[in-house]
């Protein structure tokens, strides 16, 4: 799995309990996610469609630094499946897990496209 995008814990993403608030980790995933969607089916139309049951293992506080990892599950005809793990940069510790992140490659029309993807590629390499 590779965890590309770090994000540091503030003030105004803790819950009541002073711990970092799931619905703000929850908007980092959704986004880290439809990033790499967009990046592997070079469309800017991707979408959200589905996400498996949430698994959290623990939680973070302020000032903590997490990273989010991303690793693809299958290509679809028109979708991408991702897993997502985030883990506590400093201690290693995952913070929550999920199996499946369904993401929709979308048309100009506003439905489902086929991508013609079968891998994953690197920019690096198109760019050969």
């Amino acid at each position: 799995m590779n965890f590309n995008t770090r994000k540091w814990v503030k003030p105004e993403d803790l819950n009541a309990n002073g711990t970092l608030f799931g619905g703000r980790l929850l908007e980092w995933i959704d986004e880290e996610a439809a990033l790499y969607a967009i990046i592997q089916l070079e469309n800017q139309k991707v979408v959200t469609k589905y996400m498996s049951e949430i698994d959290f293992k623990s939680s973070a506080k302020q000032g903590d630094i997490v990273e989010i990892g991303i690793e693809v599950v299958k290509f679809g005809n028109a979708s991408l499946t991702l897993s997502c793990e985030v883990r506590n940069k400093m201690t290693h510790e995952t913070i929550i897990t999920i199996s499946n992140i369904v993401m929709v490659n979308i048309g100009v029309d506003g439905h489902a496209k086929a991508h013609g993807k079968t891998q994953v590629e690197y920019v690096v390499d198109r760019l050969k």
